[in-house]
């Protein structure tokens, strides 16, 4: 409860021969500054605005806000730009650019390529066979 109820309160309970102590004696916020401090701070707010904001400030709106910083599609822009161009890039630039994008990781890398294998063939005929049996082993 706060301090004017119980003040209240013990006011009609009280004695009806015993009065209100001397104004002297009274404790409380009584005295000609307190009212005047109450009614400052009930002031009703100023049309003039706030003057603890920064000067020239706009109140945005937060729609505003909320469109202003929203994903754009730019796809079909971009399809149009792509499409519109028929300048195809050599060979070699495309491989640069990939590689350029390519991450280190081995999962960002191609496969390799496997070299072909040339058929395996041998430098000697059968006369040079031949005639390597006739000169090691003497046969005709």
């Amino acid at each position: 409860m706060s301090a004017s109820l119980v003040r209240r309160g013990l006011e009609l309970l009280e004695a009806p021969g015993r009065g209100k102590a001397p104004p002297g004696l009274q404790r409380g916020r009584g005295g000609p500054g307190a009212a005047g401090a109450a009614r400052r701070r009930k002031r009703a707010p100023e049309p003039g605005g706030n003057k603890a904001t920064v000067k020239g400030r706009v109140v945005k709106s937060a729609i505003e806000e909320y469109h202003k910083k929203k994903a754009v599609n730019h796809l079909r822009a971009n399809l149009q730009y792509m499409l519109k161009g028929r300048f195809v890039a050599s060979k070699a630039i495309t491989e640069q650019v990939l590689a350029q994008n390519r991450g280190r990781k081995s999962k960002d890398q191609p496969p390799k390529k496997a070299a072909k294998k040339k058929p395996e063939g041998t430098v000697f005929t059968e006369e040079d066979f031949r005639k390597f049996e006739r000169e090691y082993f003497g046969r005709p």
